[in-house]
């Protein structure tokens, strides 16, 4: 049988059970893990449907005699909000490490769901003139400074709940929430567009998942505002007597080669969802002339499959090294997907689209599962929220939401449609130094704690070992 992949107990996890205060019962952690995944897949689902439905976004907000002017505005609209996630990424994740998980949770659900509510009832360009693409940019960007906090604030609250042994389980429900919420996402516009008229989705039908979103923002503020604090940033707070005063400062001075680990790997988690959810059904529409529910129901099956297997991945990440788990899912999809994208290349049908989407969808399930705990475990407790989401979000920005605007440029200048496969492997390069890296950083932490009576100390980042 496995056996457990850490054998060092985190300082953190071992106080909490000695401290009948901190004591985490089973209602405790339900809750966290629902309040923590809600606000992530309201994230992803707004994302998603924003990306499936740009085309008609594009139109009616940035109309253009030419459509492809009108779809590059679109996408790049999809990625200017991303210019704010590492400014929110910075402050929130400043603010849970100082003043707690619980606070900043509630506050982000806040904004994110006042961003989803301004796009539901946003007058088009026909209506305001410039002012509604301008008024659209602003809610892109609130939206895009509330999830810039929320990955790291969440993920850390996940990982800190989680029972010894199962934060690699416990990690993989934050991917999950992504999936479902791309799944929900993908079914609600296919009924849409199966549903109305393309007349009645260009007056009002697209509105309607903005207005489904924004609706679920009052429970999510409920749920969070309930929620317990964090046991391991409690038991920091009593450890150091106080709030942790200066965690930017010392991730940056401490953790540069962490943040830049993180940041690799990040890059490839985050490209290949953007590339297959958003970039390629929307090429396989306007370019290839199929039909809109045909190419969103690939990203249907897909996040059916990844739903599957990620809880999967993330679980046996407890039992094998993360990193070992993550290097497998990079090589397994270095070696399918050029092979499955020269299929669809040469035939541009909707079974190749499906086997593209299912083949990487079974890699990369490898590589999404342990990616929350991993991340989150490169961070002590009191840096781990702005650590990760300072590493994530300059990572999405530049990696992810411009993704589909950097494919749908190269295409058009290069006239090559081999974009995305050279996109995922140079991703797929950083991901693995960045890997590399977290070793070396484990390697010199080791031997800083070889010392006698220092090994008591050691940071609750590394509890997993390779």
């Amino acid at each position: 049988m496995f056996k457990h992949a850490s054998s060092i107990p985190e300082t953190s996890e071992s106080e909490t059970a000695s401290s009948p205060s901190l004591s985490v019962s089973d209602s405790m952690r339900r809750r966290a893990t629902i309040a923590s995944v809600l606000g992530n897949a309201l994230e992803w689902f707004d994302f998603v449907v924003y990306g499936l439905l740009s085309a008609m976004i594009a139109r009616l907000f940035f109309p253009s005699d030419n459509p492809t002017n009108s779809v590059l505005l679109g996408f790049a609209t999809l990625g200017i909000s991303f210019g704010a996630r590492p400014i929110g990424g910075l402050a929130f994740g400043i603010y849970a490490d100082r003043y707690g998980r619980k606070k900043a949770l509630t506050l982000i659900f806040c904004l994110m769901a006042l961003g989803t509510l301004m796009i539901a009832f946003l007058p088009t360009y026909a209506s305001i003139g410039i002012a509604a693409p301008l008024t659209l940019v602003l809610a892109r960007m609130i939206q895009g400074f509330s999830a810039g906090g929320e990955f790291g604030s969440a993920t850390a609250t996940l990982i800190e709940f989680a029972p010894k042994g199962r934060r690699g389980l416990y990690g993989s429900f934050q991917m999950v929430s992504q999936i479902v919420a791309i799944l929900l996402a993908s079914i609600f516009v296919v009924v849409l567009t199966k549903t109305f008229p393309e007349s009645a989705l260009t007056n009002w039908g697209w509105r309607l998942p903005f207005l489904v979103g924004a609706l679920v923002g009052p429970v999510g503020v409920y749920l969070r505002h309930r929620l317990a604090e964090s046991p391991e940033f409690q038991a920091e707070v009593e450890r150091l007597g106080d709030r942790p005063s200066t965690p930017f400062r010392t991730v940056v001075e401490n953790h540069r080669v962490e943040l830049f680990a993180s940041f690799c790997m990040v890059a490839a988690l985050t490209a290949r969802n953007y590339v297959n959810s958003i970039y390629l059904p929307n090429f396989a529409v306007t370019h290839l002339g199929m039909a809109q529910a045909n190419a969103y129901l690939t990203v249907m099956m897909a996040a059916c499959v990844m739903g599957v297997l990620v809880p999967f991945t993330g679980w046996l990440s407890d039992y094998v090294s993360r990193r070992w788990v993550i290097g497998f899912g990079l090589l397994a999809n270095a070696v399918l997907y050029p092979i499955l994208f020269t299929r669809f290349a040469d035939a541009y049908t909707f079974v190749a689209l499906v086997q593209l989407q299912l083949g990487s969808a079974v890699a990369y399930a490898f590589v999404v599962g342990p990616a929350a705990a991993q991340l989150a475990e490169i961070f002590p407790v009191g840096v781990r929220s702005v650590g990760v989401s300072l590493a994530y979000n300059a990572a999405v920005m530049l990696f992810g939401g411009m993704a589909p605007f950097i494919l749908a440029w190269f295409g058009s200048v290069a006239q090559n449609a081999y974009g995305p496969v050279y996109y995922i492997a140079a991703v797929a390069l950083l991901c693995l130094i960045g890997l590399r890296l977290v070793s070396l950083s484990k390697e010199r932490h080791a031997s800083q704690c070889a010392a006698p009576g220092e090994a008591a100390v050691a940071s609750p980042a590394r509890e997993q070992q390779a």
